[in-house]
């Protein structure tokens, strides 16, 4: 499977029989299924079907007489065209599974191309409701003008950063407008790329991505001057008039920040020998739960952060922002039970992850890093109380490879997660504590009172560690110490 899995000692792949490939029987090309030669188009029906139903796709390397079975999500999700891809990987599917996916089509013709999308093209166009009035300029905006608005952001940032403006005003006003701003630009211009075909909808939104993509890199550069500045943070909490782009704004501040101060930590500090030392006693209970398989002795802090714990690169910062910035994206007039009293339903929550993760996988060219943190960031290490589609892709393969474990909680990278080899992904981890400490602490939420800071690290460690294990316990006590020392400063500012 290209660039999704590697080949090591242990490996879950498994040599090919040659008369298992012969057989037209038991196997058929999937590019022969997708396109056909006497076709022009390629089978949308047939695609959507697959990913309906998570279709194990049989995978064989002819240089290295490996094979593995993967869901055609993983592999679409990677490269929409991977089947058409030249190299040493072929693609096939089963003679019982096309039979299974023809028969869906016929009695569900309609149910997969058109109903969905524009069920959610309804429910994004009555964002407004929730997005605010200033939405409803940017959706007027042709496709050139919503990216002429981004630059124009980027270059106040730039010129913030190259005038060493240090006020926090003139700081925190630039951060907050230019944050709202890519939010709603980005959510308008994906309701009307969910009115095209994917290819169609990428072209529309190419210069967008680039602009947006560089206009965050300049805004991680702002915020990086001065991560300790208490005056942002209390502006930001306070900013808030209860709408979803108000949280995505301060989440996607607050995760950046968060991250420059995780990076000092790690870079300057001996936190990771004192977590170390204290790992067997205060953590491997923790992680022992969530890796069962592997001796409790073997379990330390390099079986819990795959390759080691260390500092982000700039260059996977700019991009896990991306994440942060869109991680709600999905979210329409269905927010309104999170900012109203009406009563919690558990499918239209879902549905925001989902919606968001496709979009952005589908139809646009924002990098894989941040689709799937918009994915996966309500996976609480595969507690019933989350959702999204890591558990789902990970239940598909345990199915084809039930004596498959997963050896490590947290990956920074894309490809264990890809071939299964970690729970978790470290910024999906990340936003995880984010959200919900922004979402307890926001004080313009009228359906409950704020909790102060160290009520809401109180509860989530009661709730979301020691009763449930949703939460990354290292991580969150990293969390914890940033949040306490922001206290600290605010206290003695007076």
């Amino acid at each position: 499977m290209p660039d999704l899995k590697r080949s090591r000692q242990g490996s879950r792949t498994s040599p090919i029989q040659n008369s298992d490939m012969s057989s037209k029987d038991r196997y058929i090309l999937l590019s022969t299924i997708l396109l056909p030669q006497n076709e022009r188009t390629i089978n949308k029906n047939l695609i959507n079907s697959m990913l309906d139903i998570q279709s194990p796709v049989f995978c064989k390397n002819r240089e290295i007489a490996k094979s593995c079975t993967t869901p055609f999500n993983v592999l679409y999700d990677n490269h929409a065209k991977f089947w058409q891809q030249s190299g040493e990987w072929e693609y096939y599917l089963t003679g019982d599974a096309y039979g299974l996916l023809k028969a869906a089509i016929a009695a569900k013709e309609e149910k997969f191309e058109t109903k969905p999308e524009d069920d959610n093209l309804e429910e994004l166009e009555n964002a407004d409701v929730s997005f605010g009035a200033e939405y409803k300029n940017f959706v007027k905006m042709s496709a050139p003008e919503k990216v002429e608005h981004i630059e124009k952001n980027k270059d106040r940032l730039n010129k913030l950063i190259a005038a060493k403006i240090k006020d926090p005003e003139i700081v925190t006003e630039a951060l907050i407008d230019t944050t709202n701003d890519a939010a709603l630009i980005n959510h308008a211009a994906l309701v009307e790329a969910m009115r095209l075909g994917d290819d169609e909808a990428k072209k529309l939104t190419q210069d967008l991505v680039s602009s947006t993509h560089d206009m965050i890199k300049s805004s991680t550069s702002l915020i990086s001057q001065d991560i300790f500045n208490d005056k942002m943070m209390f502006k930001l909490v306070n900013s808030s008039n209860g709408t979803i782009v108000q949280h995505m704004t301060r989440v996607y501040l607050s995760g950046i920040i968060f991250l420059e101060y995780y990076n000092n930590l790690v870079s300057t500090s001996s936190i990771i020998q004192k977590l170390r030392v204290s790992f067997a006693q205060k953590y491997r209970t923790f992680y022992q739960n969530l890796l069962p398989h592997i001796n409790p002795s073997d379990i330390d802090l390099e079986q819990v952060f795959f390759g080691g714990m260390r500092a982000v690169t700039p260059d996977l910062l700019s991009k896990w922002a991306i994440g942060f910035l869109l991680h709600d994206i999905g979210k329409a007039s269905a927010v309104q039970y999170h900012e109203g009293e009406a009563k919690y339903n558990r499918s239209i929550v879902i549905e925001h992850v989902k919606q968001g993760y496709k979009s952005l996988t589908t139809k646009t060219s924002y990098p894989m890093e941040a689709s799937l943190i918009t994915g996966y960031h309500h996976e609480y290490y595969g507690n019933s109380d989350g959702y999204g589609y890591f558990r789902a892709y990970l239940q598909q393969y345990k199915k084809s490879n039930p004596n498959a474990k997963q050896d490590y909680c947290i990956t920074y990278d894309l490809e264990p997660m890809m071939d299964y080899t970690a729970l978790a992904y470290f910024p999906a981890k990340v936003l995880e504590i984010i959200d919900v400490y922004d979402s307890v602490t926001d004080p313009h939420r009228v359906y409950r009172k704020a909790m102060l800071p160290e009520e809401a690290l109180t509860m989530m460690r009661e709730q979301f560690i020691e009763k449930h294990h949703k939460i990354d316990a290292i991580l969150f006590d990293i969390f914890a110490m940033y949040i306490q020392e922001k206290e600290k400063l605010k206290k003695a500012a007076g």
